[in-house]
């Protein structure tokens, strides 16, 4: 897949996906992992750093926002994302499961999980449910896209993309979002 993007994933496939994160050793988990990509825009790095306090409130309940530190993002980008009620209850059912009070992805044996085998871990889920081209920047550009092409109804901007994915540069933001043959055929039949 060198020189390629990852594909996007369709509301279908992150079906699959959740379907067979419930099939393995530690489902909860790997449903938070699958809907940190696909519904936060979170890159493997990320994940694998993500700790119970930047998702949590001062009371200890699972917050609506996300906190991405500088320390565990790329580059230093940290953000604030808000919380897709999706994620909220998966973390919400993880919490009560959890191997380690520190990390949410934890490994089998309570420590963090790596970027590495989180960029693995996408990589043996999606060849066993068959999707080439996937990878684990799937969820993350699925993310993008989606919010690049909603963000006219929140009354933002591709700067409020920008910001959510944690990038220095527009350019780079606009180098994520796939188009789209069908909403480029309705665009010009409205011109």
């Amino acid at each position: 897949m060198l020189g390629r993007q990852a594909k996007i994933v369709s509301p279908a496939t992150l079906q699959r996906m959740l379907s067979h994160a419930q099939r393995t050793r530690q489902p909860k988990r790997d449903a938070v992992i699958v809907l940190l990509s696909v519904k936060a825009g979170l890159r493997a790095c990320e994940i694998a750093g993500l700790q119970w306090p930047m998702v949590m409130t001062d009371k200890g309940e699972i917050g609506d926002v996300i906190d991405i530190r500088n320390a565990i993002a790329k580059r230093g980008s940290g953000r604030r994302i808000p919380m897709h009620p999706d994620v909220q209850r998966a973390l919400a059912e993880l919490w009560c499961v959890r191997t380690s009070d520190q990390y949410i992805a934890a490994s089998n044996r309570g420590g963090p999980m790596r970027a590495n085998s989180i960029v693995n871990w996408f990589l043996a889920m999606f060849a066993e449910l068959g999707l080439d081209g996937c990878s684990s920047h799937s969820g993350r550009r699925t993310f993008i896209t989606a919010a690049a092409k909603n963000v006219y109804r929140a009354g933002g901007s591709l700067r409020d993309v920008q910001l959510l994915a944690g990038h220095r540069s527009i350019e780079t933001t606009q180098r994520y979002i796939d188009g789209d043959t069908p909403s480029q055929r309705r665009l010009v039949s409205l011109l």
